[in-house]
């Protein structure tokens, strides 16, 4: 199947999902499309197994194979994606809730990476499974950032305050970008061994404080040619032109993408939504960026879903996934509990801890970041357990979230 008939066919299924769920089930889009590709995966699985020849499944399978998820996601998709979020965050609150969203981003990265790590490799000696420590700190490392794809989309949907928006939303966007570092450090440890480790720390901060000057540096420069320009078609232009090229530009530079994206978006949605910006500049950046936004996300989670037909999985992992999901939550909610305590106490912001933690949704960026590894007897376990905390956070996480926000809180509804 060629590239271009793949595109067709994945938009044609993100667009028949989209309407029966709006039509019927109503259901986070997120969630609808991950549950689509689950329930997609299983049939044309069991017909593939079922047909005695060539069955209409087998094109769909190999499309399937040929498809670089790991690729598809950090190389293409997260550009935009991180862009579109951080031109989403209020500002303002970010700035007044920024000691909890650098500390979660960085430290919390940091100390999840390691108690995460440590306690799924004392699981798996418990189990008998060949899960050795560095390779635990890899899958602690790519399971520890939040994925701001589905925290963005989920806090859409709860009565939440604008400061718990902010937290989740900018913790999401940052520990994405630092998430990929720590990984980067952690599979440099479990390859190379301990000696290469510390020269790919310092490596990747330098790599992410380069991206974020990178980003800032270029999004002023663009922000400045839209200024001075009347139509807000040639204002969405260059925003298009600055997710693409700075995330590009970054990674040719040998720095952080992600960290350029997201700086790059805090920029420009901090000039979309101040006075110099004109109504019809507004609307039509909004209207670009949030077709985008819901379009990537649909095919993403799309894709995730239906990425469980050909992912590696082995049943001995089983059980060590399930031990795994209680452990990410409980080591989540000890991270956030501080923060949470905090806020729900000086700010009276009631159910903090609670909305802080099961905010804390893992998705796409995982699942790529596990696909990435190399060949090996640890890669089957690192996906297995990657892709049983992210469907439990997408389906269970995502699908409860709203409910819980609504039951938690007073205040009427954020518009995020």
């Amino acid at each position: 199947m060629a590239a271009f008939q793949l595109a067709a066919l994945f938009l044609a299924l993100v667009a028949v999902v989209a309407w029966l769920n709006a039509k019927w089930m109503r259901l986070p889009p997120g969630a609808a499309m991950f549950m689509a590709g689950l329930i997609g995966a299983s049939a044309l699985t069991t017909v593939e197994h079922l047909a005695t020849g060539a069955s209409f499944a087998r094109p769909f399978i190999v499309a399937m194979n040929r498809l670089d998820f790991a690729d598809t996601v950090v190389g293409q998709m997260l550009a935009f994606l991180l862009f579109s979020g951080a031109m989403q965050v209020d500002l303002s609150e970010l700035r007044r809730t920024r000691g909890a969203v650098w500390s979660l981003a960085t430290l919390g990265v940091i100390a999840s990476t390691g108690v995460v790590g440590i306690g799924a490799w004392a699981i798996a000696g418990k189990l008998g499974l060949p899960l050795t420590l560095p390779w635990a700190l890899v899958f602690g490392a790519l399971i520890s950032p939040t994925d701001p794809v589905a925290v963005i989309a989920t806090v859409r949907r709860g009565r939440l305050s604008p400061r718990i928006v902010a937290i989740l939303q900018g913790e999401a966007l940052l520990n994405d970008a630092v998430g990929i570092m720590v990984f980067l450090a952690a599979l440099a440890f479990a390859v190379q061994g301990e000696a290469h480790s510390f020269g790919a720390v310092g490596r990747v901060m330098l790599s992410g404080a380069g991206g974020f000057l990178f980003g800032l540096a270029t999004a002023y420069m663009v922000v400045q040619a839209m200024r001075r320009v009347k139509g807000a078609e040639v204002k969405a232009i260059l925003s298009l032109a600055l997710a693409m090229g700075v995330y590009a530009g970054a990674q040719a530079l040998g720095l952080s993408g992600p960290m350029a994206s997201v700086a790059a978006g805090f920029l420009v949605g901090g000039a979309v939504e101040g006075p110099m910006a004109s109504a019809a500049t507004r609307a039509q950046l909004r209207s670009l960026w949030g077709l985008i936004d819901e379009l990537l996300n649909a095919v993403l989670f799309l894709i995730m879903g239906l990425e469980v037909m050909v992912l590696p999985f082995e049943p001995r992992f089983a059980g060590l996934a399930a031990a795994v999901i209680p452990l990410v939550l409980v080591v989540r909610l000890a991270i956030v509990a501080p923060w949470g305590a905090y806020y729900h106490l000086r700010e009276s912001d009631p159910g903090a801890t609670q909305l802080l933690a099961w905010g804390g949704l893992r998705g796409g960026l995982s699942l790529a970041l596990a696909l990435g590894t190399p060949e090996g007897p640890q890669r089957a376990a690192l996906i297995s357990l990657t892709y049983a905390v992210v469907a439990f956070s997408v389906v269970v996480q995502g699908l409860s979230f709203g409910p819980l926000a609504d039951k938690l809180r007073q205040a009427p509804a954020t518009e995020t």
